[in-house]
């Protein structure tokens, strides 16, 4: 009760706080929550699809069964982009080589776009919210003083408190930048690993494909 006093008791800005550091924590926890699925189906299917296309006959094999365990929609893009034809624009400029560098990084950098996503979340909530909850102790702690003050005698019971209600906006600031953080950390270490998978992916098809459609030289 001493908590909720605090918001109710401690004016807008109290509760404009408390309300932030709700939604941040709801949101950030969302996002890992989500991110937790996602990180987890993608690490497999990244390992599945390429094992299923090295081990197909042909690109258009592969692109077939790649699509039944793509469920991510990470290593098909790469392949589509592959087989996607434009006559006549600036896209086709250059030799073969030049050409699959083009549409693999651009579909490398989309593929990874979706795995970042939620980051920049979590690492504004994790850089921001003792920030927060900071201000609602200040606050807190000004609007508890300010009402002594003019309360006349004052003991130590009534000082303690208030200020220590107000402190546990701090605490509630660092439990909500806490878990985004460790969750940031974690998340980037998966993602860069996915992300090594398919950039080597992406060169190795590029060196089949630009090997495939290298002319031969009569002798």
């Amino acid at each position: 009760m001493s908590l909720l006093a605090l918001i109710t008791q401690g004016g807008l800005v109290s509760q404009l706080v408390a309300v932030l550091l709700l939604a941040m924590s709801v949101a950030s926890w969302v996002v890992i929550l989500w991110k937790t699925w996602l990180l987890q189906r993608a690490a497999g299917d990244v390992a599945r699809c390429t094992a299923a296309f090295w081990q197909s006959s042909s690109v258009d094999a592969a692109r077939e069964k790649v699509a039944a365990f793509d469920r991510e929609a990470l290593v098909l893009p790469l392949i589509v982009a592959t087989q996607a034809k434009a006559h006549g624009t600036l896209a086709t400029a250059g030799d073969q080589a030049a050409q699959l560098t083009r549409v693999l990084r651009n579909a490398l950098h989309a593929v990874l776009q979706k795995l970042q996503f939620g980051q920049v979340l979590l690492a504004t909530v994790g850089s921001t919210a003792p920030f927060v909850g900071l201000l609602g102790t200040v606050w807190g702690i000004y609007h508890a003083l300010t009402g002594m003050a003019t309360a006349g005698q004052v003991t130590i019971d009534q000082v303690s408190g208030p200020v220590g209600e107000a402190l546990i906006m701090t605490a509630a600031g660092l439990a909500v930048a806490i878990p985004a953080v460790l969750a940031y950390n974690v998340f980037g270490r998966s993602i860069g690993r996915i992300e090594a998978d398919l950039e080597g992916f992406a060169f190795d098809l590029r060196e089949l494909l630009a090997a495939r459609n290298k002319p031969s030289v009569a002798s």
